[in-house]
């Protein structure tokens, strides 16, 4: 469940005057998530007062989309505002920079969702040293990312040729994994006419991928 899992999460954050950075896919994840904290905010289980931020230009304009392709999710046309109303939305790189002169508390959404590149990549600089602040993952991180790194314990990551030490609080959101699970898969291969000659398991734990190919 989402909501049990990020309102203790924010909840504790805003307590200790801490900085939220939260790693985000900008197509449907972002969305996912500032439609979860408008819903923790409404339910009184985060401070109404504590400052969102989107920073990433992609994720904005999808979620400006969600109001003209009502048919292709299942918010309503008032969540669908409640949602763009959630956080401040930042165009700009200026916006973007001037983050770093802010104090907590406060929660910024950021792609890329696997820290791999984006502005996520300067928030983890900037507030990453800090005991008080929050690394938050929201979803699954594949290996060799600096996602995965700092889920492993990393005591620091190299970003922009530099190392940078990671004292923040790193904690991840597993239950927004976008990613079909084994019986999802066998169900959508089910569904075939006329069985495949061939299936390629790609995009996966070596474990998994193996078990996945005994099953099919």
């Amino acid at each position: 469940d989402l909501l049990s899992e990020l309102g203790p999460a924010l909840a504790r954050l805003a307590a200790r005057g801490g900085v939220a950075v939260v790693p985000v896919f900008a197509v449907g994840r972002a969305q996912v998530v500032l439609h979860a904290i408008g819903l923790l905010k409404a339910q009184g289980v985060i401070p109404a007062s504590l400052k969102v931020f989107l920073d990433s230009p992609m994720a904005i304009h999808t979620t400006e989309l969600f109001g003209h392709h009502m048919d292709a999710h299942r918010l309503n046309a008032t969540e669908v505002r409640a949602m763009g109303k959630v956080a401040t939305m930042l165009e700009t790189t200026e916006q973007s920079k001037a983050l770093a002169n802010r104090h907590g508390p406060m929660v910024i959404l950021a792609a890329s969702g696997m820290a791999t590149g984006g502005r996520v990549l300067h928030h983890i600089a900037a507030f990453g040293t800090d005991h008080r602040n929050t690394i938050l993952f929201s979803g699954f991180q594949a290996a060799g990312t600096r996602g995965r790194a700092l889920l492993q314990g990393a005591q620091e990551i190299k970003i922009h040729g530099q190392w940078v030490p990671v004292r923040a609080e790193v904690a991840e959101l597993p239950m927004l994994s976008a990613h079909a699970d084994s019986e999802e898969l066998l169900r959508w291969l089910g569904g075939f006419r006329r069985a495949p000659r061939r299936v390629f398991i790609v995009h996966g734990e070596p474990d998994a991928l193996d078990a996945l190919r005994k099953r099919v």
